[in-house]
């Protein structure tokens, strides 16, 4: 150690610390009462179990160790120069930033669910007490939320309103976005010209909607429906009827398909799950005459 850090050292040592200060240690001491602190000052702090958490799930032995790094608020220092803590207090100082923070970069977050409320479930997020409706537990309705009792979601800040202490949570928009990202997985290793079996899921004005398997859904327009002038999908379609289709592009994850398209010698798959996954180069194949030829040598 430099004399510099050294110098710095013994000043941290004889540090004051005034009520309301926050302060980050270390945790050298936990016993079923309380946490002992390091502050790296002349004194030792010390954190009541009263003051450790507002999780009512929070266990002094499950969930902290020594070690561990810990934030908190100086409460007041006793005639032998203790210094008391309180971690709720910083965590109602400082948590509502943090949350702001989370919201604002749609950080996934981790919780535990702590209890089941009217129309939703509780959970803890830094400390605060945070809700997540039931609206927002999954992508489909939810009419038991008591299911969710002790389950872990990955959920994203929606709603944060210091003033109100008001914190809301959402798992349905992480699924969402999972969801998509699935999606636009599946649709991109679908590769055009290939045809596939599929069944009518809805008939439109503009043409007929396909169900291709892998819960993917392509557009058959009214012209690629038959070879002849319709007026109407309905003139040779219904919903539920399975067809061939043929993939004619894959772009901005939208998938246009045809019926009139496909020749009954082209290989037909059942399911856009057998599709091979096949490697390009990103070369162009060639079929001019010169390539052809290059490799014929005339005599």
């Amino acid at each position: 150690m430099g004399m510099e850090e050294f110098e710095k050292e013994i000043e941290a040592s004889f540090q004051k610390y005034t009520e309301g200060d926050i302060v980050t240690g270390t945790v050298i001491g936990v016993s079923d009462t309380e946490v002992t602190v390091d502050l790296g000052s002349y004194a030792e702090a010390i954190i009541p179990l009263a003051e450790l958490s507002n999780d009512p799930r929070f266990s002094i032995k499950a969930d902290i160790e020594v070690g561990d790094e810990i934030t908190a608020t100086v409460t007041g220092e006793n005639a032998e120069g203790v210094i008391y803590l309180s971690c709720k207090k910083a965590d109602d100082i400082l948590a509502w930033d943090k949350l702001q923070n989370m919201m604002d970069a749609k950080e996934i977050i981790s919780v535990k669910i702590a209890e089941s409320v009217n129309a939703g479930v509780v959970t803890y997020l830094e400390g605060i007490r945070a809700f997540i409706p039931a609206s927002q537990l999954a992508l489909t309705f939810v009419e038991d939320t008591e299911e969710y009792v002790g389950k872990t979601l990955d959920v994203v800040v929606i709603t944060v309103n210091e003033a109100e202490k008001k914190l809301v949570l959402s798992a349905k928009e992480v699924l969402r976005e999972r969801a998509i990202e699935d999606k636009n997985s599946r649709i991109a290793k679908l590769q055009t010209g290939l045809i596939v079996t599929g069944k009518v899921e809805t008939l439109a004005p503009y043409g007929a909607f396909v169900n291709i398997g892998e819960d993917l859904t392509g557009l058959v327009h009214i012209s690629q429906i038959c070879g002849r002038h319709l007026k109407s999908p309905k003139e040779v379609l219904k919903v539920g009827d399975e067809v061939k289709v043929k993939i004619l592009d894959v772009k901005d994850g939208k998938i246009s398909l045809s019926i009139k398209a496909v020749e009954e010698k082209d290989e037909v798959l059942d399911d856009v799950e057998e599709v091979p996954f096949e490697y390009s180069s990103g070369e162009e194949a060639s079929t001019s005459l010169a390539a052809l030829l290059k490799n014929i040598k005339l005599n």
